[in-house]
């Protein structure tokens, strides 16, 4: 995915405020009273000394920082002051996306939400006399790949609808792709290893697709060495944990005792054996379960099915549906 330039749709706690007005300097009480009147003799210029106040003499005004309106003229027109800790001024926001802010607050607010799929085409059709088709498709391009939207279909969070009603779960590729761009994001701005942080929350990903590890695995594959390596690392971790459960499992099978007897013999947690064996078993029964789906959903081999293309989670939302 391409990064783009975050955007903020209203004044939020955590969007960054906007660059205040310049104010012209004002001259001090010192610079007024030091500069020549009209009708006052003028004063004989000094030449400095050893032991006299100003060293070798007063310096120009320009130079003594009496005069910064003559110094900020000076400035390359158009060049923007900078600001105190260095900080770029916030970027302008998108007149589609303020207005989309005033018309649908629960999506577009202090708190983004995923958007459903095809819901530029809802847009455009309950406003269109106000929204080029233009214009609108570039907002949400922006919106959907913004920092903030991308993190919250990173969480998993449901898709919702125009009303702000969750109406269907975000893909499993989606939600991953999306934490490949949040977490590659975060990695520019530090000097941190985040690969482990980005393990774990792939592994998370993982857990909570419900798809099993194999079929996630082809469902994000991507061409990307980078991506694939980070899934690759999740995917092992899980393979160590996994078997790590299922030799305790063997072990307690082949112990004759009961969970607490076993836990007892090693010196473990009993509540910790119990839910490590009862998530083996959990494990084994949705394996069975997912086995049984895909052997039902083969389809018949003289129907030519076409491939669905893969589909990215920051184009979706905005690209024409026909």
């Amino acid at each position: 995915m391409t990064e783009a330039p975050d955007h903020t749709t209203a004044p939020t706690s955590d969007a960054p405020a906007a660059a205040p007005a310049p104010v012209a300097p004002v001259e001090s009480s010192a610079s007024v009273s030091d500069s020549p009147s009209a009708d006052a003799p003028a004063r004989k210029r000094s030449r400095g000394g050893r032991g006299r106040r100003g060293g070798k003499g007063e310096r120009p005004a320009a130079e003594a920082g009496q005069a910064p309106a003559a110094q900020k003229a000076q400035q390359p027109a158009g060049q923007q002051p900078a600001r105190k800790n260095g900080a770029p001024a916030p970027r302008k926001v998108h007149p589609v996306l303020e207005r989309l802010f005033e018309l649908y607050p629960q999506l577009f607010g202090a708190r983004f939400r995923p958007l459903k799929l095809g819901i530029y085409q809802e847009l455009l059709a309950a406003h269109g006399d106000e929204f080029k088709a233009e214009d609108l498709k570039l907002a949400m391009g922006l919106h959907a790949r913004s920092t903030r939207y991308l993190e919250c279909v990173a969480a998993g969070h449901p898709r919702h609808d125009l009303q702000g009603n969750p109406v269907e779960p975000v893909a499993p590729e989606h939600i991953h792709h999306a934490i490949l761009e949040v977490f590659r994001r975060r990695q520019g701005r530090t000097q941190d290893d985040l690969s482990g942080q980005l393990r774990d929350r792939i592994i998370a990903a993982i857990e909570a697709s419900g798809v099993g590890r194999e079929a996630y695995a082809e469902r994000v594959r991507a061409r990307d060495d980078a991506s694939n390596a980070a899934l690759d690392d999740a995917l092992a971790e899980l393979a160590r944990q996994a078997a790590k459960r299922e030799a305790l499992m063997r072990a307690f099978e082949a112990s004759g005792k009961t969970e607490a007897e076993f836990a007892d013999m090693y010196g473990m947690d009993p509540k910790e054996v119990a839910r490590t064996l009862n998530r083996v078993r959990r494990d084994k029964a949705d394996d069975e379960k997912r086995a049984a789906e895909a052997a039902l959903a083969v389809p018949d081999p003289e129907i030519d099915v076409p491939e669905a293309p893969p589909a990215d989670d920051a184009t979706e939302d905005t690209k024409p549906q026909g």
